[in-house]
């Protein structure tokens, strides 16, 4: 796989978490943010999607 294939990390550099442990500037959790580098693009994938759920939420 090229690295053009690869999933991103969703990093805005916009770095704090709020009170639900939530990044403000990406939407990843604090634990997402740790194993990123760690997970495979599937579970990339799926962490971006939970991503956009809360980017929907917080629009709300």
């Amino acid at each position: 796989m090229s690295v053009a294939e690869k999933v991103r990390s969703p990093c805005v550099s916009v770095c704090a978490l709020d009170a639900d442990d939530i990044c403000i500037g990406c939407h990843r959790s604090g634990d997402e943010i740790l194993r990123w580098t760690q997970m495979n693009d599937h579970e990339r994938r799926e962490v971006l999607e939970r991503v956009a759920e809360r980017e929907r939420h917080a629009l709300l």
